[in-house]
């Protein structure tokens, strides 16, 4: 079978990528100035590149599934298949400009928008009826105001490097997160697809598991279906008895969410022995 071509997002959001694939059981070595990581699967062929590309390169053929933030693939307006979103890297497309330049003033000049989402910016700039010029930014675009531009167009998770720059937020344009998109070709063939789907599969286990962990506990015989018919489960727990007909061991896989609550009132239903520990993966 032809190797399937992954490419992989340099600069911030590789990281939760990379452990992504460590965690789904594909470990990474990445040597250094290189980017072609090396993985034990044979089937893979994985390439580092700017999140910005992966989308164009998919729909150009020449890669079959990468990885990517939702924001540069309504950039680019690659024409490519979101396989799944996987929830991180969470940021907003804020529209941002100096803490002392008035709103007013903005619509009354032609303005000065420094952004590297140079076809969002313009889109929203269009709807909102400013008058303005656009200055591509290749990075550090929070640096540009006010000697060089009037407003910025820039990704943000928490608004602190705005403050920190004097600048403030007046729209949000979009929400973005890491997911893990394909080309059409690769979802047309059928060899390749299963592939993708494997994949994906895989990752939302890992995912599912973070976000649970497993309960063991005794339960007492008295009042044990009551007790046992109340439990969250994924569908139902699994029980066991115990030794000398003593009460029986039950497991339950639950949000990590829940434990809070969760534990004192087991406690209080007589449960005793209760462990928790993470989970790897969960596939339902």
């Amino acid at each position: 079978m032809e190797k399937l071509r992954i490419l992989l997002p340099k600069g911030r959001i590789f990281d939760n990528v990379f452990r992504l694939f460590l965690d789904a059981g594909f470990p990474l070595s990445v040597p250094e100035r290189t980017y072609r990581p090396q993985t034990s699967a044979d089937w893979l062929d994985i390439k580092i590149m700017k999140p910005q590309n992966v989308g164009e390169l998919l729909e150009l053929g020449s890669h079959d599934a990468g990885f990517t933030g939702i924001d540069w693939i309504r950039e680019s307006q690659a024409d490519v298949v979101e396989v799944m979103d996987l929830g991180f890297d969470h940021v907003r497309i804020v529209a941002a400009v100096p803490q002392e330049l008035d709103d007013a003033a903005l619509k009354q000049k032609c303005l000065v928008a420094a952004t590297e989402y140079v076809k969002i910016a313009g889109d929203w700039l269009d709807r909102e009826a400013y008058r303005y010029r656009i200055l591509r930014t290749y990075g550090a675009t929070e640096v540009f105001p006010p000697d060089d531009a009037d407003m910025i167009i820039d990704n943000t998770s928490t608004g602190q490097t705005l403050k920190d720059n004097g600048l403030r937020i007046v729209a949000d344009l979009m929400e973005s997160t890491t997911r893990f998109v394909a080309s059409r070709a690769a979802m047309a063939d059928s060899e390749k697809r299963s592939r993708i789907e494997e994949l994906a599969m895989l990752f939302r286990a890992v995912l599912d598991g973070r976000e649970r962990v497993m309960l063991e506990m005794n339960l007492p015989k008295n009042g044990f279906e009551e007790i046992a018919a109340s439990l969250p489960a994924m569908r139902s727990p699994t029980v066991s008895p115990l030794y000398g007909d003593r009460g029986y061991a039950v497991k339950i896989a639950v949000k990590k969410s829940e434990i809070p609550d969760l534990i004192p009132r087991l406690k209080k239903l007589g449960a005793a022995d209760i462990v928790e520990y993470d989970l790897r993966k969960v596939v339902p």
